[in-house]
């Protein structure tokens, strides 16, 4: 059957994620209010189920998934490329290493290049990459000013720019968010 998962290595994914993880809060839309880091992956996660399960391309899910939920691992924690690509092979260590930004660069420059990393790895970890920001596009946190959301929202334009190719059912999903994202101006 095509776009299937083997449920054991998700499992064993999500775990290691977790514990990764473990700790990491971030900012609600409310005030005083924080949310356990491990919610923004399973929101990238749930994305790429929905995804897999309504595409009509077939993928390879288990890559899919494996980089949706490690997205953040090499970037937010002390975790390194060896011990991903031990655990879940060389393939799913290349697609979370190009989701990885690289904090060397000018903070201006590491969304290009992460970018460019991404469109020399499979369909997959693009997809990976336009889910993240989906997940992303919900209410962002309350102290952001309308430049910052503005700007959030023209650098999900410059992701759907480059990555929508990949497949129009989560290009689709990209831009439905980016439009929506307006209402959150002040």
């Amino acid at each position: 059957m095509k776009n299937n998962w083997n449920r054991d290595k998700y499992i064993e994914a999500w775990d290691f994620a977790t514990l990764k993880h473990r700790g990491q809060v971030y900012g609600a839309k409310e005030e005083g209010v924080e949310i356990d880091y491990i919610n923004h992956i399973g929101a990238v996660s749930m994305e790429i189920m929905w995804f897999l399960s309504n595409s009509q391309n077939s993928y390879n899910a288990d890559l899919a998934l494996h980089c949706a939920i490690l997205h953040d691992t090499l970037e937010d924690t002390q975790t390194d490329f060896a011990e991903i690509e031990e655990l879940f092979g060389n393939q799913v260590a290349n697609g979370v290493l190009a989701l990885t930004k690289d904090k060397n660069l000018p903070k201006d420059k590491q969304m290009t290049d992460s970018l460019m990393r991404i469109q020399q790895q499979p369909k997959e970890v693009w997809l990976v990459k336009m889910a993240d920001r989906v997940s992303n596009l919900c209410a962002p946190p309350f102290y952001w000013k309308n430049e910052k959301i503005i700007s959030y929202q023209k650098e999900a334009e410059t992701i759907y720019n480059a990555l929508a190719s990949a497949d129009s059912l989560m290009a689709e999903r990209l831009m439905e968010r980016i439009k929506k994202y307006s209402i959150f101006l002040k």
